[in-house]
């Protein structure tokens, strides 16, 4: 199998170059305007790199040209949000399946472009939903789904992850760009929530200031108060006190799911499902996307007695 990576220089990039060398696959072709890649040496050293797209398509598509053993099977996508579509479209043009992270993309009506995209090249967008990976998750969903009762269970979701003055600074404050912190940090949640306990039947938000977001959910199995944050003073107290910088927390009536080990390898489970034909679509994307859109669009309500307690003090 043989790999593009548009987006080599970002934070998730390695992570994404790990799953191709889990799953037997090379690396032949990078690309990014920055050129701070030399973790390119540590997977993929014979990876010819681009920093710039155009001459990236050219060389795939001399790629393709070649041989059948030559062209370029998946390309991963890196990059900000706003350009996943364009860059999943650059694959499917030159044939070959785009697999991209989170977000898909920031607004629904892009899934349907690529939707034609996918019918009229015959390839495939491939998601990465990592969590529906994660044993702890997977094993709630079995359990909620196998479960005769009918009563809603209650969900607190809270996920702080602190981010310096650069993020102020960066795309990812721009809506237009990153679709907010619902979409930055929140969208795989989300996605996981969804995947458990089913639809959203409503919805509402607390909180919107650009660095911090917070809200209610209705689903048709669990009422969830979720509350994200990349502000430090918003860390718990022992959370800062053992020198870390991120807490992340689901409470299922309020019982602590487990879910902190076993994050580092779901990127080369999704590869290997992917590759295996069982990869997530567009349509398994689409849920989350709806109602990260949504709630990007809400007007700010008060939270009466749905307001999560790291919102309301309690």
């Amino acid at each position: 199998m043989n790999f593009g990576l548009i987006g080599a220089a970002g934070f998730i990039a390695p992570r994404h170059m790990r799953a191709m060398k889990d799953v037997g696959g090379e690396l032949v072709a990078a690309v990014d305007p920055h050129d701070s890649v030399g973790i390119l040496d540590s997977f993929f050293p014979d990876c010819r790199f681009f920093t710039e797209i155009e001459r990236f398509d050219r060389h795939l598509e001399k790629l393709r040209r070649s041989s059948p053993e030559k062209k370029v099977d998946y390309i991963s996508i890196c990059t900000p949000n706003y350009l996943h579509d364009a860059h999943a479209r650059l694959a499917l043009r030159v044939k070959a399946d785009a697999i991209c992270e989170k977000p898909l993309v920031i607004n629904p009506w892009n899934l349907d472009a690529l939707q034609e995209i996918e019918d009229e090249t015959k390839q495939k967008v491939h998601c990465i939903l990592q969590l529906r990976h994660h044993p702890a998750i997977s094993d709630l969903r079995t359990q909620i789904h196998e479960s005769a009762g009918g009563q809603k269970i209650d969900v607190s979701l809270a996920y702080v992850t602190r981010r310096g003055s650069w993020y102020d600074a960066s795309w990812k404050t721009d809506m237009a760009k990153s679709g907010g912190v619902a979409m930055n940090i929140g969208i795989h949640f989300y996605d996981m929530l969804m995947w458990i306990f089913g639809n959203v039947e409503y919805q509402e938000v607390h909180l919107n200031d650009g660095r911090r977001m917070s809200g209610y959910l209705d689903l048709e199995r669990a009422r969830v108060k979720w509350f994200l944050s990349v502000e430090e003073s918003d860390l718990p107290e022992r959370v800062r006190a053992q020198g870390k910088f991120a807490h992340r927390s689901i409470l299922i009536d309020g019982q602590e799911l487990d879910f902190s080990q076993g994050f580092t390898d779901l990127h080369t489970v999704s590869y290997q499902e992917i590759v295996a034909g069982r990869g997530f679509g567009l349509q398994d994307a689409r849920p989350s996307i709806d109602l990260v859109y949504k709630m990007r669009m809400s007007e700010v309500v008060s939270p009466r007695d749905r307001g999560h307690p790291m919102l309301v003090g309690g």
